[in-house]
């Protein structure tokens, strides 16, 4: 999977003859293992610093290795590696390669599971330190580089090596994809997902047919995911159903709510987990708690760990996109770092400026919102409301979004749920997929549901 690469060593000093060698980091080593976590555990991070980092700037020879794995595994995949499984087998790899010393393989492995633990908050922050000392490191190599030109009255080559020096930063352009040149990096992956290697990208549905059906084989990670009804059509139902499902599959998954308290959140979990009605719940209230019990303990991450499905709770109209940042990056301190964010639901949310035009509020939000998924990294799923003309069709379609058509527009898969008397009376209804993006769509299939008990969906009945 990942290329070969120099055995683990110190990097010697440079003799008189050559250039200076590169300076460690002059951080100390706790600001030291925060980079290195971030770099370990955090794409983003590594899109921003692009270039900049170097194993060698760090003091812990094993943090220079690891810090080293990931910088080939992204210069591959362009992400870093998802999760410590992963992280294992690039070891095993180098080990068997020769790379890593036996020696120092147990401690590589001991010191990647304490970089899990690291905070790595205030990522802009340190992104800005990184870019800092990068830039005086190019610029000092420029200076001893003009001292030579200089010599040659070569002036245009002095301005030239400094300029660039001093363009030397965080990489704020966006992640550069060389098209033509990446055609055997996107064949690596192709072939490795097929042979099983890499797991799939999406976060599961819970449902196999209808993964089935998703580009990414789930919700897609830096996507927004929208489900699309009417008014009491189950749509809270939907995202609670789609978000249990996901953390069941391990996921970390945070839940915003604007519209339910979250201890009705909370009860629904209960009945859909336990399977037992809402209404009943109080006549099983131990076999309810065994049944949470039980399948908390089964919601495990690749690592091990438990898996964490956090709730909530905003005023409606108070919460921004701002503001959900702010909290998956306080949970990123804390070394949780989600997955899957569902917000129940986005037409309830706050713009970051707010307009006289109801329109512009909305696009703003849903903007924001696929923006956030694309910068974090994370699926990001919610709901909207159908127009009046939805509520009475049979089937909602994409014009039929209420106030802004901008949400078809800016989501990346867009479901609507249908269902007429007859449907609801013997517990069914269809789901249209209305839009996608990186799919086709407009194709209906039919679910069974059990909406008492919380469950969006019991079985997939196949199209219609």
């Amino acid at each position: 999977m990942s290329a070969a690469a120099p055995a683990l060593s110190v990097v010697p000093a440079a003799s008189a003859a050559e250039e200076p060698a590169v300076e460690k980091f002059n951080f100390d080593g706790e600001f030291q293992a925060r980079i290195a976590a971030l770099t370990l555990r955090d794409t983003t991070f590594n899109q921003l610093v692009d270039g900049l980092l170097k194993p060698e700037y760090f003091e812990s020879e094993i943090e220079a290795y690891l810090v080293g794995v990931v910088l080939r595994y992204y210069g591959k995949y362009k992400k870093a590696p998802a999760g410590l499984p992963i992280y294992a087998m690039l070891i095993r790899e180098d080990l068997e390669a020769k790379v890593l010393p036996k020696a120092l393989a147990t401690a590589a492995v001991g010191r990647l599971k304490e970089l899990f633990s690291v905070d790595i908050s205030d990522r802009d922050y340190v992104v800005d330190q990184v870019a800092t000392f990068a830039r005086h490191q190019a610029v000092q190599d420029a200076m001893y580089k003009a001292i030579h030109k200089l010599d040659k009255k070569d002036f245009d080559g002095i301005a030239s090596v400094m300029r660039t020096a001093l363009d030397v930063g965080a990489n704020q352009d966006g992640d550069c994809y060389d098209f033509a040149e990446m055609v055997d990096h996107r064949t690596g992956i192709r072939l490795e997902r097929a042979a099983g290697k890499l797991p799939p990208m999406g976060i599961t549905t819970g449902y196999k047919p209808i993964d089935e059906l998703l580009y990414h084989k789930g919700w897609g990670k830096k996507e927004l995911s929208v489900i699309l009804g009417g008014a009491k059509a189950g749509k809270t139902t939907a995202l609670i159903d789609f978000g249990i499902n996901a953390w069941a599959d391990g996921k970390n998954v945070l839940y915003a709510s604007l519209e339910v308290g979250r201890d009705v959140i909370a009860d629904r979990m209960d009945s859909n987990i336990s399977a037992q009605a809402m209404m009943e719940m109080h006549h099983h209230t131990h076999e309810v708690r065994a049944k949470v019990a039980e399948f908390a303990q089964k919601a495990l991450r690749a690592d091990g760990s438990k898996a964490k499905f956090i709730v909530h709770e905003f005023p409606t109209g108070s919460l921004k996109v701002s503001d959900l940042r702010r909290l998956i990056e306080r949970y990123r301190s804390q070394g949780i770092l989600f997955d899957l964010v569902v917000v129940d639901y986005a037409d309830l949310m706050c713009p970051e400026r707010h307009t006289d035009s109801a329109v512009e509020n909305s696009k703003s939000i849903y903007v924001d919102l696929r923006g956030l998924a694309i910068r974090e990294e994370l699926a990001v799923l919610t709901a909207t409301q159908s127009n009046r003309n939805g509520i009475n069709a049979n089937i909602i379609k994409a014009e039929h979004v209420a106030d802004d058509f901008n949400k078809i527009r800016i989501a990346d898969i867009v479901i609507s749920i249908n269902r007429t008397d007859e449907e609801r009376a013997a517990g069914k209804a269809r789901l249209y997929f209305a839009a996608s993006r990186n799919q086709g769509g407009e194709f209906t299939i039919e679910i069974e549901q059990a909406l008492d008990r919380m469950k969006f969906i019991t079985r997939v009945l196949g199209f219609v």
